[in-house]
């Protein structure tokens, strides 16, 4: 399930992107994870079994857990919506990538597994200087002529998303990883009402198309649905060390399929940069001595 969220979330980031241009980025992100959300909620809400599988979630998981999902899906949707062009795209898909590694960074104190500590200081300076040549990448190249503000902040909000979901990760196996509940759908659908009512404050021009309403759909069922359900059970129930570190694969993935995608060229300073992050996760996987398996006491 961690291998098929992987695969799926490879295409989200273009496919996310293409989409914003003709229905904007609130209108979109709205629509994409309230139709997400509708899909994986209503066969839970329509059985006895699902609904009492959701009364039984922990509380923290879902309150805290919760909170951190919808954090991650504005920050990364603004990010997208606001980047200046498909070419600081490729930026921002960077820096959101700088998960895997925080990802293991993050459970040696939240999961208490043991480390190496150079090699996890390492691997996390590496993602750090990848994420950081990303970030100046458009900025090198003028930009395209947008404002300044236009240069920093989707990186900076992609840098909050790639915080964001780590602590994600790691806590929900913390509160939920014995639950048969799956809390995923409501996130979903929370985080389209939130970003439903930022559109209601902000108004936004969408003209549609065949292509963006086909898109929307496959969106909402594969990466967005399917994705987030397969990641939160592989990591509650799975072997977090292993699935993170299969998750290596997912900036590469996500870079080369975003370029052809968007058809934006990737320049070598991508491929240092996306390279930096990947070779800091490693280093960040061989800086965790266990790990835990299924079953075992999170404590």
């Amino acid at each position: 399930m961690g291998v098929a969220a992987i695969a799926f979330w490879s295409t989200m980031i273009a496919v996310s992107r293409s989409m914003t241009e003709p229905l904007g980025t609130l209108t979109s992100g709205a629509l994409l994870y309230l139709l997400a959300g509708a899909l994986g909620s209503l066969p839970l809400l329509a059985t006895r079994r699902g609904r009492e599988q959701l009364r039984r979630l922990p509380r923290r998981y879902v309150l805290y857990c919760g909170g951190l999902f919808v954090g991650y899906g504005v920050l990364l949707y603004a990010a997208l919506g606001l980047s200046a062009s498909r070419q600081q795209v490729l930026e921002v898909t960077v820096i959101n990538y700088l998960w895997p590694g925080l990802t293991l960074a993050f459970s040696v104190p939240l999961l208490k597994h043991r480390a190496r500590l150079p090699f996890l200081l390492v691997g996390v300076l590496l993602c750090m200087v990848g994420v950081t040549l990303a970030a100046g990448i458009t900025r090198a190249a003028g930009g395209g002529g947008a404002a300044p503000w236009a240069h920093y902040l989707p990186p900076l909000l992609a840098l909050g998303a790639a915080v964001s979901w780590p602590l994600y990760s790691n806590l929900s196996r913390v509160w939920a990883g014995e639950a048969d509940g799956n809390g995923v759908p409501l996130f979903l659908f929370a985080t389209g009402v939130l970003l439903l009512a930022m559109r209601c404050f902000h108004p936004e021009v969408t003209h549609w198309t065949a292509a963006s309403a086909a898109e929307l759909g496959y969106a909402a069922v594969f990466p967005m649905l399917l994705g987030y359900v397969c990641w939160d059970v592989a990591m509650r129930k799975g072997n977090l060390p292993v699935v993170a570190a299969l998750s290596y694969l997912t900036p590469v993935l996500s870079l080369t399929f975003s370029s052809l995608y968007l058809r934006v060229p990737l320049t070598t300073t991508h491929w240092i940069a996306c390279l930096l992050v990947v070779v800091g996760a490693v280093a960040c996987k061989l800086g965790i001595i266990d790990g835990l398996r299924a079953g075992d006491d999170s404590d």
